[in-house]
C-alpha cells in the first residue's frame, strides 16, 4: 500500500504537470472504487482551473475552487501523466484531460482507491476530520505524543500508527522509528517517557523524511504510461530482516505481532 512518503513522492511528481492548468473533460471508466464515483463528477470538474495539489496523511487534495477533490490512491492506486490520445491500459478507472494536452491517468488494479469532491478546503470531509497532526508538521511533537500517551495501556507501535496520533506513520516507518528511538513496539504507549517521546518524534520526522528523499530521485517515471509510478526501494534496519544480525549491536533482530502486524526489533537496542 502506497505509505506517506510515496503519497508525497507522487504529489511533487504530478502537480508540476496540472497545478495552473485547466480540467477539460473526465473520463470515468470504471465508477466501482472503494466509494462509488459520483456520476456528476465530471461534469463538476469541467472548466476547473487546478490551482495547486496538497497532501493530508495519504490523500491527495487538488485544489478546484471553489471546491477540492480527494483522492486516496487505496492499497495499489497509482497516478500517471500521459499525453492525450494515448491507449488507456489495464485497470486506468479515471482520466483528467487538461487544456494543455496531457491526461491525468488514474490506475488501480484492486480499485480500493477513492475521489471526492468536497466543498472549500476538504477540511471538514469525513476522510479527513479526525485525522491527528502531519508527522512533518509543527504540531506535531514529543509533548503531543506524550499527552495523548497518557494512561494507554496499547502498545507504542499501534499508538503511533493511528492516525489519530499521527497522520502517516505505517507499518514499515513505525518500525524503523521506534528502533531508532530504542524503544520496544510493544511497551505500553502510556509507560513511555517525554523525553523517549522527543526521541521518537524526531525519529519518525527522520525516516519519513529520509524516504521522502529516496522517493524524490524517480519523480521522472510519473511521465508516460510505461513508467513506474516513482517510488523507492529503501535501505531498512530492522523492518524484514528477523533473524539478521543488529546493524548497531549485532543481536540477532527477532519477529512479533504488534496489533495483529508483525514487527521486528531489537532486543537489546530496544526497552
Amino acid at each position: 500500500m502506497p505509505e506517506l512518503p510515496e503519497v508525497e513522492t507522487t504529489r511533487r511528481g504530478v502537480e508540476p504537470h496540472v497545478a495552473g492548468h485547466t480540467i477539460t473533460d473526465v473520463i470515468v471508466r470504471d465508477a466501482r472504487l472503494r466509494w462509488p464515483v459520483a456520476a456528476d463528477l465530471p461534469e463538476r470538474l469541467r472548466g476547473r482551473r487546478v490551482g495547486g495539489v496538497d497532501r493530508r496523511a495519504k490523500y491527495l487534495l487538488f485544489r478546484t475552487q471553489p471546491d477540492t477533490l480527494i483522492l486516496h490512491l487505496g492499497m495499489s492506486g497509482s497516478l500517471r501523466v500521459v499525453e492525450a490520445g494515448t491507449p488507456p491500459e489495464a485497470h486506468a478507472h479515471v482520466d483528467v484531460l487538461l487544456e494543455s494536452g496531457q491526461v491525468l491517468r488514474y490506475v488501480d488494479p484492486r480499485r480500493f482507491g477513492s475521489l471526492h469532491l468536497a466543498p472549500g478546503d476538504g477540511e471538514a470531509h469525513p476522510l479527513l476530520a479526525r485525522l491527528g497532526p502531519e508527522p512533518l508538521g509543527d504540531a506535531f511533537t514529543g509533548a503531543w505524543l506524550h499527552a495523548r500517551a497518557r494512561g494507554r495501556r496499547q502498545a507504542v507501535k499501534a499508538f503511533i500508527m493511528d492516525a489519530a496520533t499521527v497522520v502517516g506513520v505505517g507499518n514499515i516507518y513505525a518500525a524503523e522509528a521506534l528502533f531508532r528511538a530504542g524503544i520496544h513496539p510493544a511497551r505500553a504507549a502510556g509507560r513511555v517517557g517525554r523525553a523517549r517521546y522527543d526521541r521518537l518524534a524526531e525519529a519518525i520526522r527522520a525516516v519519513l523524511g529520509d524516504a521522502i528523499e529516496a522517493g524524490g530521485t524517480t519523480l521522472r517515471d510519473f511521465v508516460g504510461s510505461g513508467g513506474s509510478p516513482g517510488y523507492f526501494r529503501q535501505s531498512l534496519a530492522v523492518y524484514g530482516r528477523a533473524g539478521a544480525s543488529c546493524p548497531v549491536c549485532g543481536t540477532m533482530l527477532r519477529l512479533m505481532r504488534v496489533g495483529q502486524r508483525s514487527t521486528c526489533y531489537c532486543p537489546a537496542c530496544q526497552r
